[in-house]
């Protein structure tokens, strides 16, 4: 079973992203990913 997830951008806070992970994953997902309002590569934490 996989859920939908929205991922933010860990400096300018905005939402860019929408991925999927496994539910029975409890921690929160974090990848390395390309802000477009930043210009530059920046991690990315899940939010609700």
């Amino acid at each position: 079973m996989r859920v939908h997830v929205i991922l933010a951008c860990g400096e300018c806070k905005n939402r860019n992203y929408h991925t999927a992970k496994n539910k029975r994953k409890t921690e929160r997902l974090k990848l390395r990913k390309y802000c477009p309002n930043c210009r530059k590569h920046t991690p990315h934490k899940e939010v609700k």
